[in-house]
C-alpha cells in the first residue's frame, strides 16, 4: 500500500446516473435539515471553533466527512483507496474521479489529452489548472495550444491524493483555474515495494517497479520508481508509443514538519492517427482506424527538480515549494490534408522547448477575535516560462517553410490572502483576494510581431457556509478568476501566414462565477452533493481544428447543475455516481449563432467497486458524455459517447495479485472527439465541410501481475 504523511479527507462521490438516490430526495433532505435545525457539532477537520486550533484526522479510506471542511459543494478530495479502484486506459484518465470531468484523446497516445468539464471543451487543458506535487502542468503560450496539459509522465501507482475544486472560488489558484483545478500528490514513502508486469492486446507492454528504503539516520526515505511502456493501439498505422519514465524522491518528517526533494524524468515518442473525415470512412476509402498522413506524430520529454518544506509552530504553519522543469515537444500534425497545399499536403510542425520555474510561499495562522475562531493564509506565487517555439510547413516531417518562430519570456507574480472565520457553530465565511501581474515579452522572426505587454488583475472570492444541520450543509459561492492568453497574441500586428493585419488579444481575460450548493450525509452510508452554477468569460478560448491552435473569441456564459454521490452500503461494495448538465452560450448577437462548438452538455458516470470477497476484487465503470454542437448555429452536432470499462482480480497471496482489465467492453463504435471544418482529400477538387472524428478504441484487454516486496 502507498502512504504519505499528508492529512487526507474524504472525497465526494461520483456524479449520479442510475437511481442511487433521486434528486428530489436530496432536496427533501435539505429542507428537513433546515426544519430540524440543531446545534452543529464542531468540524471534523480544519478549524475547531471552540478551541481555535486545527484538528485534522489521518485516514486511509474514502469516508472522512467533508462536512465542516469543504467551502463549496463542488470541491473534494479523492484518496488512495478510490484511486486504486479505477480502471484507466491512459494515465490522465485518473482525473476522471473528479465528478463531471471527461478525459479523451484526438491523436496519438503520446500527445496531451482532451478534457471536458462544466460545459467546456477544454482542448488540451485550458481553464483546468492541473498540478502534480505543486508543479504547474499547464503550459503557457504553448506551440499547439494555450494551457497544454501533458500528463503522460504521471505514474498512477504513486498518486495518494487528488484534490479538486470547480469554479473561480479559491484564492490560492490563479491562471487556468476558472472551470476548475486538480491537484495530485505523490507518495513520500511506500509501505512495501511494488513490481508489476502488464501485457495486453495490440502491442501493449508495461513494466513498473518502485520502493522507498530508509536512508541515513532518522526517518529519511528515498523513493524510486521506474516505468517502461509500449503501446501500438488499434490503428492501421500503429502508434508505436514508447515511454520511459522515472521518479527519485528524498523525504523526511511529516505533513506538519518535513521536507522533500524530487527529480522526475520522462521521454516518449509516437506515431499519431489524428481525427479523420467522416466522408472518407462512409465511402469505404478509409478504415475507422485509418490515417490520411502516416508521418504524423511526435516526441516529448520532461525533466523536473522540485522541493517542498513545511514547518509548524505555535505561531502557525509555513510552507515553501519550488520547482524547475525542462520540457520539449516536437509535434507533427495534418488536420486539413491537402486544403492549403494540394501537392505537398498540409502537415505542419510545432516544436516547443521551454524551461519553467516556480516558487510558492504560504503562511497560515489561527486567531481568536471577539470570541470567534479564525484562520488566515497569505501567500506569494512566482512563475516564469522561457520558451522557444515555432510553426513550420512540412512534408513527411521534413521542413518546407517557416510560418513563424518566436522566443517568449512570460513571467507572473501572484499574491493571495484567504480568511476563514467561524461566526457561529452553524455559520462560517471564507473570504479571499488574489492579485496577479503578468509580463509578456515576444521576440519574433517578424519584427512587427515582437513586443512587450503587461497586465494585472485582482480576483475577490467569498464563500458562505451554513450548517451542518441533520448532517447537511449549505454553500453560497461567488468569485472572479482569469486565464491568460497566448503571449504571441498580445503583441501580434500581422498574420504570419497571410501578412494581413491582425488584432491583438487582451493578455488576461476575466471570469465571473456564482454557485449555490448542498452537501448531505442524512442517509447512512451515502454522501451526496448538489451544485448549481453560472460562469461568465469576457472572452472564450476557442479551438480551431483546421489550424491546430486556439484563439480568443466572443464573451460566453455557462449555467449548469451537478449531482454527485458516494455510497457504501456494505464493507465490500462502493458506488460512485455522477450526473452533470451544462448550457454554454456565446453572449450577444451574432448571425453565426450563439452555440459554443464542442461545449459538452451532459456528462454521467457510474463506478462500482467490490473488495473483500475472499481473494477476489473488481470494478466496473460506465462513462457517458452527450451530444455537442459542432458549429455556432447548432446545425451540426456530434453523437453521444459511452464506454464501459472494468476489471477483475485475484489475490494469489498476501504479496501477489493478478488482474484482468477490459476497456470498451460493449465494443461501441463511438467517437472520442468530433470537429466540423473544411478539409480536402488528395482526390477532391475543392474543400469539403465535414465532421472529423477520432474513434474510441475497440474492446481490448490487459493482464497485470503485481507483487509487493520488503
Amino acid at each position: 500500500m502507498l502512504s504519505n504523511t499528508h492529512r487526507i479527507r474524504r472525497r465526494r462521490g461520483f456524479n449520479f446516473t442510475c437511481g442511487v438516490v433521486p434528486s428530489a430526495a436530496l432536496i427533501a433532505m435539505a429542507l428537513a435539515g433546515l426544519a430540524h435545525a440543531q446545534t452543529a457539532p464542531p468540524p471534523t477537520e480544519a478549524m475547531d471553533p471552540a478551541s481555535g486550533t486545527l484538528s485534522a484526522v489521518d485516514v486511509e479510506g474514502s469516508r472522512t466527512s467533508q462536512l465542516g471542511v469543504a467551502d463549496s459543494a463542488s470541491a473534494g478530495i479523492v484518496t488512495q483507496t478510490q484511486l486504486e479502484a479505477r480502471t484507466v486506459y491512459r494515465p490522465a484518465e485518473l482525473l476522471e474521479v473528479t465528478p463531471g470531468l471527461i478525459v479523451s484523446q484526438h491523436s496519438g497516445e503520446g500527445k496531451a489529452n482532451q478534457f471536458y468539464l462544466r460545459g467546456f471543451n477544454l482542448d488540451h487543458g485550458t481553464d483546468l489548472r492541473t498540478t502534480v506535487d505543486g508543479m504547474r502542468v499547464n503550459q503557457r503560450s504553448h506551440a499547439h495550444g494555450q494551457g497544454w496539459t501533458d500528463l503522460n509522465f504521471l505514474m498512477p501507482e504513486l498518486v495518494t491524493e487528488l484534490a479538486y475544486r470547480k469554479g473561480p472560488y479559491d484564492a490560492t489558484e490563479g491562471d487556468f483555474a476558472s472551470a476548475g483545478s486538480v491537484s495530485l500528490r505523490y507518495a513520500d514513502r511506500l509501505d512495501q515495494g511494488i513490481a508489476s508486469l502488464g501485457i495486453g492486446q495490440r502491442g501493449y507492454r508495461r513494466a513498473f517497479i518502485a520502493d522507498s528504503p530508509q536512508v541515513g539516520p532518522g526517518d529519511g526515505r528515498l523513493l524510486y520508481a521506474l516505468e517502461v511502456m509500449k503501446n501500438d493501439g488499434p490503428f492501421v498505422n500503429p502508434d508505436d508509443y514508447r515511454k520511459l519514465n522515472g521518479v527519485l524522491r528524498y523525504s523526511r518528517g511529516d505533513a506538519a514538519n518535513g521536507l522533500d526533494v524530487t527529480a522526475m524524468a520522462y521521454r516518449g515518442r509516437w506515431n499519431a492517427t489524428d481525427q479523420i473525415p467522416a466522408r472518407a470512412v462512409a465511402s469505404g476509402a478509409l478504415s475507422r482506424f485509418g490515417t490520411i498522413d502516416p508521418t504524423d506524430g511526435g516526441t516529448a520529454s520532461r525533466y523536473s527538480l522540485s522541493g517542498a518544506w513545511r514547518n509548524t509552530t505555535a505561531a502557525g504553519t509555513t510552507s515553501v515549494s519550488a520547482y524547475a522543469i525542462q520540457q520539449r515537444l516536437d509535434l507533427y500534425s495534418n488536420f486539413t490534408y491537402f486544403l492549403d497545399d494540394p501537392i505537398n499536403g498540409d502537415q505542419f510542425n510545432q516544436p516547443d522547448k521551454r524551461i519553467t520555474t516556480g516558487l510558492k510561499v504560504a503562511h497560515t495562522w489561527q486567531t481568536r477575535g471577539l470570541g470567534q475562531a479564525s484562520q488566515t493564509t497569505v501567500g506569494l506565487q512566482l512563475e516564469n516560462d522561457n520558451i522557444h517555439n515555432g510553426l513550420y510547413s512540412t512534408v513527411a516531417r521534413e521542413r518546407l517553410s517557416t510560418t513563424r518562430r518566436d522566443h517568449i519570456a512570460e513571467s507572473s507574480m501572484g499574491v493571495f490572502a484567504e480568511n476563514t472565520t467561524y461566526w457561529r457553530e452553524w455559520f462560517r465565511t471564507v473570504a479571499g483576494l488574489r492579485a496577479d501581474s503578468y509580463r509578456f515579452k515576444v521576440a519574433s522572426d517578424n519584427a512587427l510581431n515582437s513586443g512587450l505587454a503587461r497586465d494585472s488583475i485582482a480576483s475577490p472570492k467569498l464563500a458562505l457556509v451554513f450548517g451542518p444541520w441533520a448532517k447537511t450543509e449549505y454553500y453560497v459561492n461567488v468569485g472572479t478568476g482569469f486565464h491568460s492568453n497566448d503571449a504571441r497574441g498580445t503583441t501580434i500586428a500581422v498574420d504570419p501566414k497571410t501578412g494581413d493585419p491582425a488584432d491583438r488579444v487582451p493578455p488576461l481575460v476575466r471570469s465571473k462565477g456564482a454557485e449555490v450548493g448542498v452537501r448531505t450525509e442524512f442517509i447512512r452510508g451515502l454522501q451526496s452533493s448538489l451544485a448549481l452554477y453560472r460562469l461568465d468569460f469576457a472572452s472564450e478560448l476557442v479551438f480551431a481544428g483546421d489550424a491546430g491552435t486556439t484563439f480568443a473569441g466572443r464573451p460566453s456564459r455557462r449555467t449548469g447543475v451537478e449531482f454527485s454521490n458516494y455510497y457504501k452500503p456494505t464493507d465490500w461494495l462502493t458506488v460512485d455516481a455522477d450526473v452533470a448538465f451544462a448550457q454554454a452560450r456565446f453572449k450577444g448577437f451574432d448571425p453565426a449563432g450563439d452555440r459554443i462548438p464542442g461545449a459538452v452538455e451532459g456528462v454521467a458516470s457510474v463506478a462500482l467497486a467490490v473488495d473483500r470477497i475472499g481473494p477476489f476484487f473488481g470494478a466496473l465503470q460506465l462513462r457517458y458524455f452527450g451530444p455537442r454542437p459542432l458549429v455556432e448555429d447548432n446545425s451540426v452536432r456530434s453523437s453521444s459517447t459511452a464506454t464501459l470499462n472494468g476489471r477483475i482480480g485475484w489475490r494469489i497471496d498476501k504479496a501477489t495479485r493478478i488482474e484482468l482489465e477490459g476497456f470498451n467492453l460493449t465494443n461501441r463504435r463511438n467517437s472520442a472527439i468530433d470537429y466540423y471544418y473544411e478539409s480536402r482529400l488528395r482526390n477532391e477538387a475543392a474543400a469539403v465541410s465535414d465532421v472529423h472524428f477520432h474513434p474510441i478504441e475497440p474492446r481490448s484487454f490487459r493482464v497485470t501481475l503485481t507483487t509487493r516486496f520488503n
